[in-house]
């Protein structure tokens, strides 16, 4: 048969009628369990399968789940968080045949984006990451109607299920870690304040600063970008040696792999003259040279979660918050006991195009400079 079965081709080779074709395959009582099995074997026979969006229709579902992402589609592709966390929704919709719709979409068309998604019906639910500081999203689903799981801490979720993992664990062991190698200054390149996990990696960098008693700062905004790590590791390492970090811990991978280069390229050994955390532990994290120490946060396995939490509210309209594992860090060669203050190695700011070149302060992108072991604020 060259063409797709249909429910009429199952009927006919199994002697029945179209309506009892459709009771068998929907699992609906009122069949002799004999014609029952003569139809599921004809099907199969036929090579029958269901047509999802049939079976969505029949049940006013539509067999779909929402992703909005109001960033750059540049900075989406760069960054090796969301392929493993799409990765993690799929691996849960693909066994069922459902699908995952995602939108990239600036930030001030972000309100119409869900609007038109839940008029057009087009998902059953949708899934809300980057949460922000006070994000009207929460508030936005609930007012229409549309079925929605926060993606992080349940702090900012307004009352909705949210699927989340504590980083902070991971950041306070690395602080207190590079403490015990003999570190004292150690720095903070920071993601976008906007975003809560974000602030909240921030926040736990200070807070363990502060209860080893070390100095707080600076700190320097990155923007979970590879070129904000390489930015804010060249006016890191453009202080005068007395007040340039010996170790810094990044909000994420892609900056921290910056960062690692831009100190390589000029001329300091890490971790010998520098140690460098990241946070993440994507699968490049071990082939960097050294290996990038990093925080261990199951993306994939946070998008599986977040889906099957969807499910539930949408079946259940609600749904408990989803505790993962907390992020653990992960420690490799890229972090090493604090140089000798007597021999720290200068760095050479003729092989990092656009350095500061300042002697004794670094210059933020927002114009603040940081000349003390002060944080340069970033929000």
């Amino acid at each position: 048969m060259d063409r797709r079965p249909t429910i009429a081709d199952v009927a006919k080779r199994a002697g029945v009628s179209r309506s009892s074709v459709s009771f068998a395959l929907n699992d609906r009582p009122g069949l002799a369990e004999a014609t029952k099995r003569r139809i599921l074997a004809a099907a199969e026979e036929l090579g029958w399968r269901p047509s999802r969006q049939a079976q969505a229709l029949s049940r006013g579902v539509a067999g779909a789940v929402g992703l909005v992402l109001a960033r750059d589609t540049d900075a989406i592709g760069a960054d090796p968080f969301f392929p493993a966390f799409i990765a993690g929704i799929e691996s849960v919709l693909a066994r069922r045949g459902d699908a995952l719709v995602l939108h990239v979409t600036e930030p001030a068309d972000e309100d119409a984006t869900y609007r038109r998604l839940a008029a057009d019906r087009r998902v059953d639910g949708v899934l809300l990451t980057d949460l922000r500081v006070d994000d009207p999203r929460p508030a936005l689903t609930v007012e229409l109607g549309l079925p929605a799981v926060v993606v992080g801490d349940p702090g900012g979720a307004g009352g909705l299920c949210a699927v989340g993992l504590d980083d902070r664990p991971a950041f306070a062991a690395a602080v207190r870690e590079l403490a015990a190698l003999g570190h004292r200054r150690i720095a903070h390149v920071a993601g976008p304040q906007e975003f809560r996990h974000a602030r909240r990696r921030r926040e736990s960098w200070e807070l363990a600063m502060r209860e080893l008693g070390l100095p707080q700062g600076p700190v320097l905004p990155g923007g979970f970008t590879a070129e904000g790590g390489a930015r804010a590791t060249r006016e890191l390492l453009a202080l005068v040696p007395d007040r340039r970090p010996t170790a810094v811990i990044y909000a994420n991978d892609l900056s921290a792999t910056a960062g690692l280069a831009v100190a390589q390229r000029l001329g300091l050994g890490v971790p010998g003259d520098l140690s460098v955390v990241g946070y993440d532990d994507t699968p490049l994290a071990e082939y960097t040279h050294p290996p990038l120490a990093s925080a261990r946060a199951d993306a994939l396995g946070w998008g599986a979660a977040a889906v099957r939490a969807l499910d539930e509210v949408i079946a259940k309209g609600h749904a408990d918050d989803v505790a993962l594992p907390p992020a653990e860090l992960v420690r490799r060669g890229s972090m090493g006991p604090a140089p000798d203050p007597r021999a720290t190695t200068a760095p050479r700011a003729t092989t990092a195009p656009g350095a500061t070149t300042a002697p004794d302060a670094a210059t933020a992108p927002d114009g603040t400079t940081a000349t003390t072991a002060t944080n340069v604020r970033s929000d």
